[in-house]
């Protein structure tokens, strides 16, 4: 991995992690993502136009069936982590969507792309994996404390986010389309998709944007530029790498739930975190 790849991968982290935690602050469902997809679809309009002024990439029936289909997976991977967000904490949704995520991204990037991983970075996938485990404990005390919803929520999170992650690899770099091109079509079918849905609630709307316009606008803001930069570092790095690196986000997202949202079992989460990070340095220098 190259110095300008773990870089662009580490702000993507930082920037990542905030927005979630904007998110979980909001916690308002569809609706919520409905309002942020739409002010990040307008927010980005200028720069998506000048983008393709400059760059006219060449966007046919197979890029259009991609984009589509990497919006698709865009809206399960929203749907799921607000749900998550709903029903238990950042320190433990977060975590383990984006811990699951990236391995499960790994070994698929093995299987259909031919990228080969070091031994050092299956060291690093075994310790994010532990770290997993580590995170959610046993399952009959999560089940007593009515976490065990939040878990599936966030294992499900983490199943989309390797499919998007795979998806959008081949998008930037087989098809080499812009990242902020596939990150724009994504927020505006967001809009479209949800735009009936939230005009039957206008009202609450009103209510989310009256009390959540900063979260609203930092979310339209944080999490299109958090991706971009990943994807920029996809287009010439291996996503075996790269997407287990960005979830260094996960440390912050634990010391944002537990710090700033005074979200409890504090010392587990964050050792679970910890080794987790481990994995993400031995992934890095494999």
């Amino acid at each position: 991995m190259s110095v300008l790849a773990l870089i662009l991968v580490l702000g993507s982290a930082l920037l990542h992690a905030t927005w979630n935690w904007l998110a979980k602050r909001a916690t308002g469902g569809l609706l919520f993502v409905w309002v942020f997809s739409a002010l990040s679809t307008l927010i980005y309009l200028p720069v998506i136009v000048l983008t393709i002024l400059a760059l006219r990439p060449h966007i046919g029936t197979v890029e259009i069936a991609l984009l589509l289909g990497s919006s698709t997976l865009h809206i399960g991977y929203f749907f799921l982590l607000n749900r998550g967000y709903q029903v238990g904490d950042l320190s433990l949704v977060y975590p383990l969507s984006r811990g699951t995520g990236p391995v499960l991204a790994a070994l698929g990037a093995v299987a259909l792309f031919g990228e080969r991983p070091s031994s050092l970075a299956f060291v690093g996938i075994a310790l994010v994996t532990s770290g997993v485990f580590i995170l959610t404990g046993d399952v009959r005390a999560l089940r007593r404390n009515g976490a065990l919803t939040a878990v599936v929520y966030g294992l499900l999170t983490g199943l989309v986010i390797a499919m998007y992650t795979l998806w959008d690899k081949l998008i930037v770099s087989g098809l080499l389309l812009p990242p902020l091109l596939l990150i724009w079509v994504s927020s505006l079918t967001r809009t479209i998709t949800l735009a009936p849905y939230a005009l039957r609630h206008r009202s609450t709307i009103i209510s989310l944007w009256r009390r959540y316009r900063k979260e609203a606008l930092g979310i339209a803001v944080l999490d299109t530029l958090s991706y971009i930069l990943f994807l920029v570092a996809l287009t010439f790095s291996p996503v075996s790498y790269l997407s287990p690196a960005r979830q260094i986000s996960i440390l912050l997202g634990a010391f944002l739930g537990v710090k700033m949202l005074a979200e409890s079992d504090a010392r587990r989460r964050f050792i679970a975190a910890g080794v987790m990070l481990l994995g993400l340095v031995a992934l890095a220098l494999g």
